[in-house]
């Protein structure tokens, strides 16, 4: 196969778009086109940080056909599909990866599992209004100091800090779909922890 063909990710969601499904929501209006515009935004990054995560195990997709290929995580390794004949060296597929917010723990592995399932299973608005809620308002998990990093700056555009001020300033109002308010209250709790990293330089992962 002739020239390099890259492994693509979906981009982290624009922090806009979320913040006027929010807007909205506190109107009490539930805006189907955008609700399934910003799910499946979000729907498509957590895939692709699966996928990404799986590669960085040892398995990585073909950019071409989807095939999984075993490999040793060895820069100068070439990955060869068996199925389409694609290859690339693994430091080049690794370097899409790095740096582009692409990498987390098993915690988040099942966040992410769940809302790609759960979200085109939702069957109202208010229960896709829910799922994106849950998924944006999610952290990484350590286990000796418990929720660390939000898994927002994975699926929202902007740094830590400006991430973590955006989700402070989502619209909630008594209109807004109920569970999305107690939901405030739990993530100002446990970003707690996090909001000493946001006042300092931050290097993407």
């Amino acid at each position: 196969m002739e020239g390099e063909i890259l492994p693509e990710w979906a981009p982290r969601v624009t922090q806009a778009k979320i913040r006027r499904l929010y807007e909205l929501d506190a109107l009490g209006i539930h805006d189907e086109e955008l609700l399934d515009e910003v799910g499946y935004a979000l729907r498509a990054r957590c895939q692709s940080f699966i996928a990404a995560c799986q590669a960085t195990g040892g398995q990585a997709a073909c950019p071409v056909c989807g095939e999984l290929i075993t490999h040793h995580r060895v820069k100068e390794e070439v990955l060869r599909c068996p199925a389409c004949s694609w290859e690339l060296t693994w430091g080049a597929y690794f370097a899409t990866i790095q740096h582009h917010q692409l990498s987390g723990a098993e915690p988040v592995l099942a966040l992410f599992g769940e809302f790609v399932t759960s979200f085109p299973a939702a069957a109202t608005p208010a229960e896709k209004m829910l799922a994106i809620d849950t998924v944006v308002h999610g952290f990484h998990w350590y286990y000796k100091f418990g929720p660390t990093r939000p898994v927002a700056v994975n699926l929202i555009e902007g740094r830590l800090g400006e991430v973590i001020a955006f989700l402070d300033r989502l619209s909630l109002r008594p209109q807004s779909t109920p569970g999305v308010q107690e939901k405030r209250a739990e993530w100002e709790e446990k970003s707690q922890n996090t909001r000493k990293w946001a006042r300092k330089p931050e290097e993407p992962t």
